[in-house]
């Protein structure tokens, strides 16, 4: 017997718009998956790091490829404190990176406020040779470098490690370029009142620019920390190593033979981890000032 019902019957979704729907399912599912693919192709490689740290010598040399240690153990770390100088490059790397990223947000700053904001004879062609100079390689600058840090009794010293690194082009245009986005009118009510053009400079655009200066730290941060040519032409002194050129004397086999995979990626390591908390500390704030810009804008 049948059941009669009052409710109309569901008209079915028109072909072409099922079709239409299933390519966008489908190119969104091949999205995600090339997404996935790349991203645990470029993680691998810090996975194989970290589980070689934890490895015993002749566990990472069988098999150098595969993430689990077997069995666990901290011998890598326990040489790279006790039979390296990973203390004292760590100590030199914090004081060169904390005095170089100081020095150039503020150096930077300056020199990109005084060609955004300033008229003077020749600013034109002084910005153009700030770009000129980021488009040369800095290989091609070592040499130079190390006649100057020579003539200059600068070599095999902290002034030397710390001076030539104080300002670069990338930052000076990064802050001429936000500066310049900055309204004119907010100056003027400052001048109005008398204030000089220094302190125009730091109690008035110099906060607007936040998302700027975290951006330079990052980067200044990162690149200090990371720098290696400058320090292989700045200093010979095994005392003024940094981490990168200490790391490089682990890998060039100072300590003797054999693959000694805990001991040179436990101390890549440890040397990678105080710049991926700046990173992630500051992308924070970054990110918070940003969306407040653009809301306000």
């Amino acid at each position: 017997m049948a059941v009669l019902t009052d409710r109309p019957p569901v008209a079915a979704a028109p072909a072409p718009r099922r079709r239409r729907d299933r390519r966008t399912l489908v190119s969104r599912i091949l999205g995600y998956a090339t997404l996935v693919f790349f991203g645990l192709v470029f993680l691998y490689p810090f996975v194989i790091q970290l589980g070689n740290s934890f490895k015993t010598e002749p566990d990472a040399a069988a098999n150098p490829l595969s993430p689990i240690p077997d069995p666990l153990s901290l011998a890598g770390f326990e040489r790279i404190f006790a039979g390296t100088n990973f203390p004292l490059w760590l100590g030199n790397s914090l004081l060169v990176t904390v005095l170089v990223t100081l020095g150039r947000v503020f150096f930077d700053s300056l020199a990109g406020y005084a060609l955004a904001r300033l008229t003077f004879r020749g600013r034109a062609g002084l910005f153009a040779g700030v770009v000129a100079v980021m488009a040369v390689p800095p290989v091609v600058l070592l040499i130079p470098k190390f006649l100057v840090l020579n003539q200059l009794g600068m070599y095999n010293s902290y002034t030397g490690l710390i001076v030539p690194l104080l300002a670069d082009a990338a930052g000076v245009f990064i802050m001429k370029q936000f500066f310049e986005s900055i309204p004119v009118s907010v100056e003027e009510a400052a001048r109005i009142d008398g204030a000089s053009v220094f302190r125009t400079f730091w109690s008035v655009v110099l906060p607007m620019a936040k998302p700027a200066l975290i951006t330079l730290t990052i980067l200044s941060f990162q690149g200090s920390w990371n720098e290696f040519p400058h320090s292989l032409v700045a200093v010979q002194d095994p005392d003024l190593f940094t981490l990168p050129r200490g790391l490089a004397d682990l890998v060039s086999g100072s300590l003797g033979k054999g693959s000694q995979y805990p001991l040179k990626l436990g101390a890549a390591l440890l040397a990678t981890i105080p710049v991926a908390i700046i990173f992630v500390v500051f992308q924070r704030y970054f990110v918070r000032d940003a969306n407040d810009g653009s809301d306000k804008g």
